[in-house]
């Protein structure tokens, strides 16, 4: 018997997640937690990706990604119907490890807030996870140093010094633009001192998302916090990227998730 297909109902906001692997490794627990404040279906835009940088091309297992602000996810979001969006930047620390200065970090991700800011974006974005960088001992972090960042030969103090001035830099970010910047206490955080552990990553995006505003106009059925437990009908792909030197590209939007959301990956 043939499978019947229904229309995508209506999507009453827009989410626009950026970062690098913690977003990649969390994106569909960190969608029903969006949604679960914020309503749903929703068009969600995401740039992400292992070792992703905000600002340069990078490269992972023979993948490589153009930086965040060089991505189509800009093109894309310009040319949106006007929706509630909400916008999630994390993994900010990640172009420390590329040797990026934190003056050059921080005029990315100025860059990414401007341009959300045009579209009336509610935006949060976390801090480094400082507390766990100063407290990790100089022999785990050359131990993942080597395994994650192999051509990184920064010390463990220079790190933590470009660390504690891109934290300064938010600081001064969030007290002169309109975003939530997020704490990262260490009992959120695993052993690397960069990534969330397994365990507690729900609760601690049940946390970060608890104090967005809904914007009105999504009330009523499609517009309520999101109950259902979100599953992809079709996962995402990349607009762009090269493989081993071989260019791919995929259309978007490319991912279809349970509620008739769907993603547009850059």
């Amino acid at each position: 018997m043939p499978r019947t297909f229904y229309p995508p109902p209506a999507t009453v906001n827009r989410l626009v997640l950026l970062g690098a692997s913690n977003l990649t490794v969390s994106l569909r627990q960190i969608i029903q937690c969006l949604q679960h404040h914020c309503g749903g279906p929703s068009e969600i835009l995401v740039a992400a990706g292992h070792g992703r940088s905000y600002g340069q091309d990078s490269q992972f297992l023979g993948r490589e990604l153009p930086g965040i602000i060089a991505s189509e996810l800009w093109t894309q979001l310009d040319s949106c119907k006007t929706l509630p969006t909400y916008a999630f930047l994390t993994d900010i620390g990640n172009d420390i490890l590329y040797g990026a200065a934190p003056a050059q970090i921080l005029d990315w991700v100025g860059w990414c807030i401007e341009h959300l800011q045009q579209q009336s974006a509610q935006i949060i974005v976390t801090d480094l996870p400082l507390a766990s960088i100063e407290s990790l001992p100089a022999w785990r972090y050359k131990l993942f140093r080597n395994l994650f960042y192999p051509f990184c030969r920064l010390s463990l103090d220079e790190v933590r010094a470009r660390a504690r001035a891109v934290h300064r830099g938010l600081l001064t970010l969030a007290a002169h633009q309109p975003f939530m910047l997020q704490a990262q206490h260490p009992e959120w955080m695993g052993a690397d001192a960069i990534h969330h552990a397994y365990w507690k990553r729900d609760a601690f995006y049940q946390q970060v998302f608890r104090h967005l505003r809904v914007s009105p106009g999504t009330a009523g059925l499609n517009g309520c916090k999101q109950a259902v437990s979100q599953r992809w009908l079709r996962r995402p792909k990349f607009a762009y990227k090269k493989v081993l030197g071989w260019e791919q590209r995929h259309p978007q939007p490319s991912g279809i998730l349970l509620d008739g959301s769907v993603v547009s990956l850059y």
